[in-house]
């Protein structure tokens, strides 16, 4: 059995998606980032960094924080939604990509165009510009390709799993979707599977799937 600690977050939801996608038995912990629980004693044990997601696996006794690990971890552990060989690291590219560069950028667009408008002209702008840069490199990527990683059009892996909930968020990033094509019809394609459908209500329902107009 596997617990899951987690919140409605594009990090939190990298990790249900893909515990739902992969079909296994799971308990869900919610962790109220508005309330502080991530601050809560037990959840540091877990977590020391105090961010969600985190997994305890009672199976082999493993815990971890930090949602590439997780995500990682789970792809080894059940063998699936991971590449071999020379697509592996190619892989390992784009979730390094999302981490080290979509995460934290679209994080900052959201706080400051989003949450925290007309705060600072310079950081809405910075923020907003290196959104739409990354999302071009995104479109580039996927141009003649169902995925990211994989031979021929790709196979579907850790590293869209990882990426698509931060797209999600398309709106809160003042992103034009269409505007980006090849992005586009990688999220729609994504976003109509039953276990995203299903993964982005964890810990519990807040929206529906944003859907491009």
């Amino acid at each position: 059995m596997i617990d899951l600690y987690t919140w409605t977050t594009p990090n939190g939801r990298k990790v249900s998606i893909l515990l739902e996608e992969l079909g296994i038995e799971y308990r869900v912990h919610a962790i109220d980032i508005s309330k502080g629980n991530q601050f809560s004693a037990e959840f540091l044990q877990i977590a020391p960094n105090n961010r969600i997601p985190a997994i305890v696996d009672h199976e082999t006794g493993v815990q971890l924080m930090e949602s590439a690990a997780i995500m990682l971890y789970l792809a080894d552990k059940y063998k699936r939604f991971h590449c071999t060989g020379t697509e592996h690291w190619r892989m390992m590219e784009w979730l390094m990509w999302q981490m080290g560069g979509l995460g934290p950028m679209l994080g900052q667009a959201h706080h400051f165009l989003h949450y925290n408008p007309g705060i600072s002209e310079y950081a809405e702008q910075r923020y907003a510009k290196e959104a739409a840069r990354l999302y071009g490199v995104l479109n580039t990527r996927l141009s003649g390709r169902d995925y990211l990683a994989g031979a021929g059009r790709g196979a579907y892996t850790i590293a869209d799993m990882a990426i698509w909930p931060w797209v999600s968020r398309f709106q809160w990033q003042q992103i034009e979707l269409k505007a980006y094509p090849q992005v586009y019809e990688w999220y729609t394609r994504i976003a109509a599977r039953p276990a995203v459908q299903s993964g982005y209500q964890i810990p519990h329902y807040s929206t529906q799937i944003p859907k491009p107009e």
